[in-house]
């Protein structure tokens, strides 16, 4: 397969320059001043930070923005299986990734801008996006964080439209502190004086009361999940309310009661931002919603062709305790609805709690694959991952490869019972590189 421009130009910035994380404003600032400050020329900015739901919020936003005509330009990471994944241009009937001559050159003249100085090599493609944005004229940015919030690369946004904190949970605590108001400390980074905070769903009281002081220590008027807007089920729709009133919705595309609150989040953000989000509208966003990775229904492919016939897959790239809960009780209200035996298929890298994110499944999946993970340095061997899921009281082995644990299935399956519902997940490393085998990459 031909290498793209953007590719090899990603190749050279990571054998120049340090892998992972340094937490820091400084080298980004030094290098944004350099390009003439692309990040003030942007236009409103919604600014996403949260240990999960943040992609979901982010892409909960961009679907409501475009569904009112607007266009967006829309930054996330990680990617699943192309680097471009990670831009998305703004355009009229809906935004487009980047394109690869046109991140090509935005990476070869912000790496000359840099002039071999240290810096990291998320620093130099936040940059990039900066860049991207600041070139091309849209109504809006969607901004995902990509490390906790004070000293994320992104945080160089002085003042967004809106400053959103989705719910905040135990990761990264190497980075970001070992106690969850610590970690929402960190992610309240992102709130600035005097501009508008949306807090999303918080599951733990300490990390709620420190994002609210913070926002009020700041004077940003600020508006809470519970409090001051809320979304829940009613026969078969989403009702999301604010002061402004009811809202009657058809449910998200993205399944599980968890992409309530994160659309919730998202309306109350974009209405914050200084937007007009009409119930028809929002309605439009909810059926047209996408988000690769995150319990996405897989239909058709090289991989899912090996399943026994008749089963439903999914992939979630979620891969902490907190994500493993709310697909946990995803699959618990499809089970509900249509009973099938659930199988997963799982692959973790040692940086996060495998036991933690596999105890939230006890008693709803009969047995787990372990496969490796590719692309990651930090991989869980698979014996040593299903000793894990053993730990958290699942019957788990370990196989070489998801199509291997397909097939598997495939050759033992009994006709007797309901086709299988299948998950695969634990990283989205995982599910970038079943995306890719799938042949079914993010568009």
């Amino acid at each position: 397969m031909t290498m793209l421009a953007a590719d090899r130009e990603i190749e050279r910035l990571m054998a120049l320059h340090p892998k992972g994380f340094d937490l820091s404003l400084d080298r980004i600032r030094r290098l944004l001043e350099r390009l003439g400050n692309p990040h003030e020329r942007l236009p409103p900015v919604i600014h996403i930070a949260g240990t999960n739901g943040k992609g979901s919020c982010a892409a909960f936003s961009r679907a409501l923005l475009e569904a009112a005509g607007h266009t967006v330009h829309v930054h996330t990471s990680p990617h699943l299986v192309n680097w471009n994944e990670r831009y998305r241009i703004g355009a009229e009937g809906g935004g487009r990734l980047v394109g690869d001559a046109v991140f090509a050159d935005a990476i070869a003249r912000v790496a000359a801008a840099n002039r071999g100085e240290t810096i990291t090599v998320f620093e130099i493609l936040t940059a990039v996006g900066f860049v991207l944005f600041s070139e091309h004229p849209a109504d809006a940015v969607v901004l995902e964080v990509g490390l906790g919030g004070r000293f994320d690369a992104t945080n160089v946004i002085r003042r967004p439209a809106v400053s959103v904190v989705m719910p905040v949970s135990m990761d990264h605590e190497a980075y970001l502190g070992d106690r969850v108001e610590l970690i929402a400390a960190e992610k309240a980074g992102i709130i600035k004086p005097g501009c508008p905070a949306v807090i999303g769903a918080q599951e733990h009281e300490a990390a709620l009361d420190v994002l609210v002081e913070t926002a009020q220590r700041l004077g940003a008027p600020v508006s809470v999940y519970g409090q001051d807007f809320l979304a829940h089920g009613e026969h078969g729709r989403m009702v999301y309310q604010d002061e402004g009133g009811l809202m009657d919705l058809t449910p998200p595309r993205l399944p599980g009661r968890h992409q309530f609150t994160n659309a919730a989040a998202a309306i109350a953000a974009v209405k914050a931002a200084g937007f007009d989000i009409t119930q028809q509208t929002a309605d439009r966003a909810m059926a047209e919603v996408s988000w690769p990775g995150r319990m996405q229904k897989l239909t058709q492919g090289r991989l899912v062709e090996l399943a026994p016939p008749g089963a439903e897959i999914w992939l979630d790239g979620g891969h902490n305790p907190g994500a493993g809960l709310v697909v946990a009780e995803a699959l618990a209200e499809q089970e509900e609805k249509t009973p099938r035996p659930l199988f997963l298929i799982a692959g973790m890298i040692n940086t996060k709690d495998q036991s933690g994110y596999f105890r939230a499944f006890k008693g709803l999946a009969r047995h787990v694959y372990t496969v490796p993970v590719r692309f990651s340095d930090a991989a869980v061997p698979n014996d040593e991952l299903a000793a894990r899921a053993a730990e958290a009281g699942l019957s788990a082995e370990p196989v070489n490869s998801v199509a291997d644990a397909l097939m598997l299935l495939a050759a033992t399956w009994h006709g007797s019972e309901a086709p299988p519902r299948i998950l695969i997940c634990g990283s989205l490393y995982l599910a970038g590189a079943v995306l890719a085998d799938n042949d079914t990459p993010p568009q």
